[in-house]
């Protein structure tokens, strides 16, 4: 069989990457993807209404891929969705929607084009993640929902990379930093839901493949290397505790049962009580608690404008009045100022 006949054979894969003002982490990124050993893929790259450099530089110097440009920031659901339809609109057979600030294996696709033909027909498939400067270690094996903690942990995270993480794994959901999916599935389960812009829309829609009878794997010889949350400001950044704060309670609404979410909203509430009620409020219990706050008036103010001060605790705050007040879709610009802010 000729090159040209073996590439024909197997499955057209698109390869949706989305920037956003990220240019060197995207460039490195295509770098990478161009190195994998599966030949018939299309890349393309959705840009988010960057304000830098981006499209030219990434234009410039791989002209071979197709760019499509958003004109406006749509958050990662929103531009991924404008990838998944052109994409779908040219009969590709697979999607895998990949992050920007990763680096791949050359054997990414082809170690999940294997894992496909093996599991049932409309499997959601995700790679074995690690930190990009810790190469050796484990951003991510799979995400699991822990019931006695309410919240989601990566599998793995943190760890040495060992036998014990060798196995094609099920799990609750995969990560959107490298989500894989037959076109048939993704036409049956949707779009990312753009209400919440960033965070939780690929938990929503793992949860919402597997109400349709899908199941989530994580592929231990996919293997690619991540910087985390390089393009929000880190892990611990205001405008990713205003997501995760907002959009957890919001996944839960339309996932968990009621008691599950009543939990959730009283954990909620202790973050808001921890800020507007210091401990000491509640630490004598020789004076009522409407008396100390009236006898120590002074210092609780003081407190509060202290702990209000505080970058994350404005972000959780506001991420909390816009889940109730039923605000959606982009943070507010004021969220995105604070990440300056010490």
């Amino acid at each position: 069989m000729t090159n040209e006949n073996t590439h024909n054979a197997l499955p057209k894969i698109s390869v949706i990457i989305l920037n956003w003002n990220g240019k060197e982490d995207t460039l490195e990124c295509l770098a990478s993807v161009k190195q994998l050993d599966y030949s018939n893929y299309k890349i393309v790259l959705v840009d988010n209404g960057s304000v830098d450099d981006s499209v030219d530089a990434i234009l410039t110097q791989h002209p071979d891929i197709t760019v499509l440009q958003t004109g406006v920031n749509l958050g990662y659901a929103g531009g991924n969705n404008v990838g998944i339809r052109w994409a779908l609109k040219q009969g590709t057979d697979y999607i895998l929607l990949l992050n920007n600030d990763t680096i791949v294996a050359a054997d990414l696709l082809s170690a999940f084009v294997n894992a496909a033909n093996q599991l049932p027909t409309g499997s959601v498939l995700g790679a074995k993640i690690y930190f990009y400067d810790k190469p050796d270690i484990l951003w991510f094996a799979g995400g699991r929902w822990q019931v006695n903690n309410n919240k989601f942990e990566h599998i793995g995270g943190g760890q040495l990379d060992n036998s014990g993480f060798n196995k094609i794994t099920q799990v609750d959901y995969v990560t959107g930093c490298a989500l894989f999916v037959d076109s048939e599935t993704l036409k049956e389960v949707g779009f990312l839901d753009e209400e919440f812009f960033l965070y939780f829309e690929e938990t929503d829609w793992c949860y919402r493949a597997r109400a349709k009878g899908h199941t989530c794997y994580v592929i231990p010889n996919a293997k690619l290397w991540h910087k985390a949350s390089s393009s929000s400001g880190g892990a611990y950044s205001p405008q990713v505790k205003y997501f995760m704060t907002r959009n957890k309670l919001l996944w839960a609404k339309k996932h968990l049962p009621y008691s599950i979410r009543m939990s959730l909203h009283r954990e909620s509430f202790q973050i808001l009580r921890c800020i507007i009620l210091p401990s000491w409020v509640w630490s004598d219990a020789d004076l009522p608690v409407v008396k100390k706050i009236l006898w120590c008036s002074s210092d609780w103010l003081k407190t509060i404008n202290r702990n209000i001060a505080n970058p994350i605790n404005k972000s959780s705050l506001l991420g909390l009045l816009d889940y109730y007040l039923g605000r959606f879709g982009n943070c507010p610009e004021y969220i995105r100022s604070l990440r300056n802010q010490k």
